[in-house]
């Protein structure tokens, strides 16, 4: 099964994270969180999730693992301040390995300048923004881009940012 990278720091948005890496958990992939230091706990903007990071983001290499998930919420606007987090998306989006973005996630990739050609989906302050980084954006709860990229605009879209999710990680295992 497949080994998934998340990249998530303090005021993720809780649900967004919650409900994708327990479908993606019961369907027996592993779900990694990723921020600047292992151990450490982040929280959910909801203050409805705790979150003890597995790794740190010096400690891991995008070959170990083969699809990124990144939740919404502010989350996304605070990683993208550091390039490290910015350069680990962008290897996958150019691996072409699954990549997973809901809500505000899509901004870790608008600064990795990694949407251009992509038709993608997010949350809707940060649509223009994707249309600016070259990406077709298409108002829908879920788009799938060359069965890699899956992204969802907001927390009601979870159901269908799921199910394509699972689907574009069962082909990995074809």
């Amino acid at each position: 099964m497949a080994k998934i990278a998340t990249l998530i720091t303090d005021m993720f948005e809780d649900v967004e994270y919650i409900d994708p890496s327990k479908a993606f958990n019961e369907a027996g992939h592993e779900v990694f969180t990723i921020e600047k230091e292992a151990g450490k706990e982040v929280t959910g903007k909801q203050g409805e999730a705790v979150v003890t990071i597995d790794k740190s983001i010096d400690d891991v290499n995008p070959e170990d693992f083969d699809a990124l998930f990144l939740p919404g919420g502010f989350s996304p606007d605070l990683l993208r301040e550091d390039e490290r987090f910015v350069k680990f998306a962008k290897t996958f989006m150019d691996a072409k390995k699954p990549v997973f973005a809901i809500c505000h996630g899509p901004q870790l990739l608008i600064t990795a300048k990694a949407l251009e050609g992509r038709k993608a989906t997010g949350y809707k302050s940060i649509q223009v923004d994707m249309e600016y980084a070259g990406a077709t954006v298409l108002d829908e709860e879920v788009v799938v881009c060359q069965d890699q990229l899956v992204t969802s605009r907001q927390p009601d879209d979870i159901p269908a940012f799921n199910k394509e999710s699972l689907r574009v990680l069962e082909q990995l295992n074809k």
